[in-house]
This record gives C-alpha cells, sequence and structure tokens, in this order.
C-alpha cells in the first residue's frame, strides 16, 4: 500500500470524471461486432466507455460499431496502437477525430507522438503512448533486445510522452501510475491500465497485472477491463461483473483519498 508520500499533489488537477464508473473502459475483445453490441447492450446505464482494438475495427460492419460507441453519452477509446511515418500518423490521427473516438493510442516514439498531438489540434480528442505492454515482463524485453527492464523502459517512454504533450499514458498499476507522474514531472499526465484482473483469478498471458482496487490505489486514472467484464466467470453476468469491478475502483479511490487527508 502507498505511505502517501508517494502521490502528493502539486497543485494541478488532472481532468477526470467525478463517478467512478466513468473511469472504467471496457474492451470489446470479441469475435464480432454483433457480440460487441450484444455486450455494450448488457452494459446499459452501466459503463458508457468501451474499447475497440485489434479485434473488431477492421471487422465487416464495424461502422455501426463506430457510432454506438460515439452516441448516446458513450464513449470511445480506439486502441489502433500507431506507429507509422509520422505523415501517416497525422492523417490517420484527423480520421480519428471525425469518427468521434475520445482516447486513442499511439506508439511511444518521440516522432509518431509529436506527429499524433500536432493532428488532434482543436479536437477534444486525447493521445495515450503506449509504454510497455502488459504481456511483457523483464525476460521478455531483454529476448528482444532492449537493454531496459520493463519498469525503467516504462519510465523512460512517459518522460518522452509528456515532452512530446501527449495527454496520457498506458502502463500498468504494477508500473506505479504515481511514480511514473513524478518522474515525468507532469501531474497532468492520465494513466489508462489494463492488466487488470479480480484477486486470485487466472491472469491469462497477462504477466503485470493488478487488481481494480490496487490499480487505482496506486493511481491509475482509467482502467481498461476486457476479460474479467466480457467473461464474467464469477459473476453471473455481463453486468454484475462489472459492477464489482466499479465496486472494487471506488474501494480503492477511497483508501486512497483516506490516505492523501492523513499526508496533509
Amino acid at each position: 500500500m502507498p505511505d502517501g508520500s508517494q502521490f502528493r499533489r502539486s497543485g494541478i488537477k488532472r481532468d477526470l470524471p467525478s463517478a467512478m464508473k466513468d473511469r472504467l473502459i471496457v474492451a470489446l475483445d470479441v469475435g464480432t461486432v454483433e457480440e460487441a453490441k450484444g455486450i455494450i447492450a448488457q452494459l446499459h446505464g452501466v459503463v458508457s466507455f468501451f474499447k475497440i482494438g485489434y479485434w473488431l475495427y477492421i471487422e465487416q460492419g464495424v461502422d455501426e460499431l463506430y457510432t454506438l460507441t460515439t452516441t448516446h453519452g458513450r464513449q470511445l477509446f480506439l486502441d489502433a496502437k500507431m506507429f507509422d511515418v509520422p505523415e501517416t500518423i497525422r492523417q490517420a490521427i484527423k480520421t480519428v477525430v471525425a469518427r468521434g473516438a475520445s482516447f486513442v493510442t499511439v506508439h511511444g516514439d518521440p516522432g509518431i507522438m509529436k506527429a499524433a498531438v500536432e493532428a488532434k489540434s482543436g479536437s477534444n480528442l486525447k493521445i495515450f503512448a503506449v509504454t510497455v505492454l502488459t504481456n511483457l515482463d523483464d525476460s521478455a524485453l531483454k529476448e528482444m533486445g532492449y537493454a531496459l527492464g520493463a519498469r525503467d523502459l516504462v519510465m523512460l517512454r512517459a518522460k518522452k510522452a509528456a515532452e512530446a504533450r501527449c495527454d496520457g499514458i498506458i502502463a500498468s498499476a504494477d508500473d506505479n501510475p504515481d511514480r511514473i507522474r513524478e518522474l515525468a514531472e507532469n501531474e497532468s499526465l492520465l494513466i489508462a491500465t489494463p492488466g487488470i484482473r479480480f484477486e486470485g483469478t487466472d491472469p491469462h498471458d497477462q504477466k503485470r497485472i493488478a487488481t481494480p482496487r490496487e490499480a487505482i490505489l496506486n493511481g491509475a486514472d482509467y482502467l481498461v477491463v476486457g476479460r474479467p467484464i466480457i467473461e464474467h466467470k464469477q459473476h453471473a453476468s455481463v453486468r454484475d461483473a462489472a459492477l464489482a469491478v466499479i465496486q472494487e475502483m471506488q474501494s480503492g479511490w477511497d483508501e486512497r483519498q483516506a490516505t492523501l487527508a492523513r499526508c496533509q
């Protein structure tokens, strides 16, 4: 548990929804647009933020899903993980803006981040830089030829993202979001956290994981949750699973606020 000194505020407030349910992003990691539509329907009134990634955004009929996740008070997180030459990134970001997405991911390359930030100018789109995927650990990165371990690489890329004026980054709760912001010298940097699992459940292909409570307690701003909700093995329905995540998030937030109050 953080001791309070790890997340004292510098006075800068991050732009976050007041309701915890609006900080939960449900990953629509299913095989068809129809399945995704079914999940959105089941979560009506509970969750308003949805992620579309590789599984869906080139599927036939995805246009309908784009519309569904950007209307009626819903928001779209397009997990594109863009990695290309800067001019291609600029044109792609303009298309994402036209699609009405709220968040989009790009790789943490300085030229890519700079191009994305420039292209979204004047819009409400937020650019999130990918740091290190949560299925990678130190040994996996070493095998890939990286000199840095996962946490050090996350810190380096977070600092570069802040310098490029990205709105946020993608990082695991295990990477310590509060410490990331401190080292990046940017308290306004938003951090969205994947790799969320209920305590005692199968991590699947994830290696750097946390519970919803732990993630919020450690300073995550948004949680990106897929399998624990859409597979709902511990709960009766998708809706029940989402409510359980939100409840844990609120518990982490209350604990965090209590710790901050004791440190003031």
